[in-house]
């Protein structure tokens, strides 16, 4: 299968280990932030941890949008369903995720709210339609990827005049997310990783380019290489970071060429710029409030804006008491860190996002069945701080 075999090859696996336990400098550590999910499952499903030189150390980041959503957002949804008598259309990991109360989208919708999961936003076009007398609305979450099919169903729903269509948009930027972590109070005063290097979310940077990282390897120093999903993705982009980091360069390198360019792709740009803009802040899971940070519908789109048109209060809830989801998100700890995790918290029961998301660094490890610490990576008695 062209682009997915040649990417898990057993042999060139076996060369890119020995490249880079060769390069990698014995005398210091290489902390790597795998921003994206994807790439934290890629690492867990097929054991590249395993295939790393004892210093080279993988450091889980919040690239979950399902697993960074606020609980208080959640709550929003579960009202509108619950009070408003919407039909709320949603993607299927977010209608499990626990909310106040161990309340989720799922529990109120067997409680007789109407909830429905949804592969694509045409489809939340489509009951729609089908629904003339109801009010649809779409709980939209995502990263830049899923951000241009809500701008797509907005200016599709004016062209057809559906006035029972709306979106409750939550949609998150990348960029700002690592410039948090990276300089954020907050994060200090809590404690983090060190942080050396990045690898660049892949489905993301195909639709923002590899351009906007560019900033972040100049301004704090740190290279970030745009990394593919797949293990000898990953294992190149690791040797690239380490060769950067050997050099004392900080650059932004692209090892997803086949998909990604610098200028990204300026058409589904163009059409989020014409929908979308900045939110002054939005509250992160585990990062708080961060400036400017996500998007919310323009006001000449305004009619098909569910906050306006329910009037939705902003909400912040607290994480459940014992839950380490916060922390795990900024890379401060691990899930097997986390006294929940494996015991009250499973798939069928999760006390937290990281465990409920198909890309949460819980699920990754439950998943795959790697609990314990991995050999190539020692212990610390506390972690440093950025």
């Amino acid at each position: 299968m062209k682009y997915v075999d040649e990417f898990r090859s057993h042999d060139l696996a076996q060369k890119l280990s020995k490249d880079i336990r060769r390069e990698a400098n014995p005398d210091r550590h290489y902390n790597l932030m795998e921003f994206c999910g994807g790439h934290t499952h890629a690492i867990f499903r097929y054991g590249v941890q395993n295939l790393m030189p004892p210093n080279v150390r993988f450091v889980h980041g919040p690239g979950c949008p399902v697993c960074v959503l606020p609980i208080g957002r959640i709550d929003n949804a579960i009202e509108l369903a619950q009070k408003h008598d919407v039909i709320l259309c949603s993607y299927g990991d977010l209608l499990r995720v626990p909310a106040s109360g161990r309340k989720s989208l799922l529990k109120v919708s067997a409680e007789g709210a109407d909830v429905r999961m949804v592969y694509s936003t045409q489809d939340v076009l489509k009951i729609a339609r089908e629904n003339p007398d109801r009010e649809v609305v779409f709980f939209a979450i995502g990263f830049e990827t899923t951000t241009p099919p809500s701008a797509v169903a907005i200016k599709q729903a004016e062209a057809e005049g559906l006035k029972n269509f709306s979106v409750f948009c939550n949609h998150v930027l990348t960029p700002a997310a690592i410039q948090n972590i990276l300089e954020s109070p907050e994060v200090r005063e809590i404690g983090s990783v060190l942080i050396d290097g990045f690898f660049g979310p892949s489905h993301v940077s195909s639709i923002i380019g590899s351009q906007p990282y560019e900033f972040f390897a100049e301004e704090y120093q740190r290279p970030v290489v745009i990394a593919g999903f797949e293990p000898l993705d990953v294992m190149q982009s690791t040797l690239m970071l380490i060769r950067q980091l050997n050099q004392g360069r900080h650059e932004v390198e692209n090892e997803y060429t086949r998909v990604v360019s610098r200028e990204g792709n300026r058409k589904a740009q163009s059409l989020v710029a014409e929908v979308l803009e900045l939110r002054r802040s939005f509250e992160w899971r585990g990062l708080g409030l961060v400036p400017y940070s996500a998007l919310q519908i323009k006001k000449t789109f305004a009619e098909f804006d569910a906050e306006k048109r329910f009037d939705i209060p902003e909400s912040r809830v607290f994480d459940v008491k014992g839950c380490e989801c916060p922390r795990i998100l900024r890379g401060v700890k691990r899930p097997t860190d986390c006294k929940l995790f494996g015991t009250v918290c499973t798939p069928e029961n999760p006390m937290g996002s990281c465990m409920v998301s198909s890309e949460g660094a819980c699920a990754a490890y439950w998943s795959y069945g790697r609990f314990s610490q991995p050999k190539s990576q020692p212990k610390t008695e506390q972690e440093p701080v950025v």
